[in-house]
């Protein structure tokens, strides 16, 4: 007996799942399948992504809907359109032999008119991300009334998304189901309310520990100054030619920006934002996914739901604000058993982030020196020989051309036939990479960094400014007596200097004043942006907070030194 046919599944979903090569079922699937076929019983399932979550609760859909009755029995909600058209895509798959099943995608970006049609022309399963969902119930275009089976997957994703108020109405006017399914990889507070709130007694299942990092996922990390964040990334991907990847950053600007400067460097990249329409997503999508461009940069958004076989690096251009999102990044890779490799381009200052993480994950992150232009051509070339002996040159009729290669190459020798065959691929690489500068920022936090008490170690971190870990500190006479909190001072300072928030350390905002972690590079570009302006009438003073003294001019017009913290009213 299979072992899907063990859990109680029937015949023509065995068949379907042993078509895709599945032969056991993964942990979620073991565990969640024999409880969701009873179809009266509400159920969590915390497991992380590409553990196999959509086969775990389509499956049982599949076999607890009448396929006689064509209207809605059965609603999925999830957070992105492209994670709606994954799991239709997937239960396309797994009702390959059954009769009559009909699932339908709703999603935003898409023709309203075209849904509501395919709607009306009766379906079994709606898979719905949660705004275009409300739109149709408004509209009286979808019946909830006679749906049994609810089915929230990513729940903590929508709700980091903004969806609660969307889940809860959704919930409330699917008034007699017979279950509710959440599966979702964090079990936020948000997540236990709804459990609270509109469950029966549920059935909470757990796969791995919460929050727990893949361990087919290797995890690295590169600390480079703040300004060299851009050519670190480029250096990365020369260096690891067979890359077929994710980037992500934490704005659509900062993806659409650098896929502009990679794509004018001849990099096979594209960006997948927010901006783009659905079209222009779908054929994004469809490019990468047929490997037709080797790099994909995204935002966390708009990467929710991507589900492609065989990514093999994720590259965290900037490390999320909110650690929890790196779990889901890195997920994106080491996919249904393989393994992948999970890269961080880091400032100095991130050193607790990264102890953070491993805290959080219960993996052990390893850093790694950022390679010399030296080791890129070596890798590159090494790459090249690779690809040129494992050429097919079987098809084609190369004999015909054979004599005349020889009679042309005569006088040559393979020696110099290698060399040039190099020159016509490596000239740019060698060119570029020549007398290329060292990108590792040099300080203290190194693999010691566990020596001793951490905690004194991570206090070390956080509150030390080494002069060579590539920052120093500016003070600036501003302060929370000046109406600032930390997200409006931040953006009071970037606006004035027109410099990118990767320039910045820590920022410690106080009463009468401030302290500015900067980039040491950009650092008097920030003071002559703003020393001697004016904030709401009053002189602004900013300056190198390691000399001891602030500068200012007095209204008399005489330079007068006055010390640090020296109050100003």
């Amino acid at each position: 007996m299979n072992a899907f046919e063990e859990l109680g599944l029937k015949e023509e979903l065995v068949r379907a799942i042993a078509d895709l090569g599945f032969e056991t079922p993964t942990p979620i699937q073991q565990k969640a399948i024999p409880i969701l076929l009873s179809g009266t019983t509400d159920f969590v399932g915390l497991a992380q992504t590409g553990t196999g979550k959509t086969a775990a609760f389509g499956m049982p859909l599949l076999q607890l809907i009448d396929v006689s009755q064509k209207y809605p029995q059965a609603l999925i909600v999830c957070p992105t359109r492209e994670l709606c058209l994954q799991i239709c895509n997937d239960l396309q798959d797994y009702k390959k032999y059954m009769k009559g099943a009909i699932a339908e995608p709703v999603y935003g970006g898409a023709s309203i008119v075209m849904q509501i049609r395919a709607l009306k022309k009766g379906v079994h399963i709606v898979v719905a991300t949660p705004g275009r969902l409300i739109d149709m119930i408004e509209r009286k275009a979808i019946d909830l009334e006679k749906v049994k089976y609810v089915v929230l997957d990513e729940a903590d994703e929508m709700l980091n998304m903004g969806f609660r108020d969307d889940i809860d109405f959704v919930l409330k006017n699917t008034v007699r189901r017979e279950s509710t399914w959440m599966f979702s990889a964090t079990m936020l507070p948000e997540v236990k309310a709804i459990s609270k709130n509109f469950m029966r007694n549920p059935q909470e299942v757990t796969v791995g520990k919460k929050n727990i990092a893949n361990v087919n996922i290797a995890h690295q990390y590169f600390i480079t100054p703040a300004h060299s964040r851009y050519e670190t990334l480029k250096r990365l991907v020369d260096f690891n030619p067979g890359m077929y990847g994710i980037i992500f950053t934490r704005t659509k600007a900062d993806a659409q920006e650098i896929t502009e400067r990679l794509v004018k460097e001849d990099y096979d990249i594209e960006a997948l934002h927010g901006d783009l329409t659905q079209q222009q997503r779908d054929k994004v999508m469809s490019r990468f996914r047929q490997k037709n461009i080797q790099l994909l940069i995204a935002t966390d958004v708009a990467a929710r739901g991507i589900d492609v076989e065989g990514i093999t690096h994720i590259i965290n251009y900037e490390l999320p604000d909110d650690m929890e999102v790196y779990t889901h990044r890195s997920g994106r890779t080491a996919r249904a058993g393989k393994s992948g490799i999970c890269i961080s381009i880091c400032h100095s200052r991130e050193a607790y982030k990264i102890r953070q993480l491993e805290k959080m994950t219960n993996a052990q992150f390893h850093r790694l020196d950022i390679p010399t232009g030296n080791d890129v051509c070596r890798k590159q070339f090494f790459h090249f020989m690779d690809k040129l002996m494992a050429a097919d040159t079987s098809h084609g009729e190369y004999e015909t051309y054979l004599t005349d290669l020889q009679k042309k190459f005569a006088d040559i020798s393979k020696e110099d036939v290698l060399k040039r065959v190099a020159a016509l691929e490596f000239n740019h690489f060698l060119k570029y990479y020549k007398n290329a500068e060292d990108l590792n920022a040099r300080n203290d936090f190194r693999e010691k960094r566990f020596e001793g008490n951490n905690r004194d170690v991570a206090r070390r971190d956080r509150g030390s400014f080494s002069s060579d870990n590539g920052f120093t500190r500016l003070f600036i006479n501003l302060g929370t007596k000046d109406g600032f909190y930390k997200a409006s001072f931040l953006q009071y300072i970037l606006d004035e200097s027109d410099l990118k928030k990767d320039m910045l350390g820590k920022i410690d905002l106080r009463e009468m004043n401030a302290w500015v972690e900067i980039d040491k590079s950009v650092a008097g570009k920030m003071i002559k942006a703003i020393d001697g302006k004016k904030y709401h009438g009053r002189l602004v003073r900013m300056n190198e907070a390691d000399s001891g003294f602030k500068r200012p001019t007095d209204e008399g017009g005489g330079r007068k030194r006055i010390p640090l913290r020296e109050k100003r009213y």
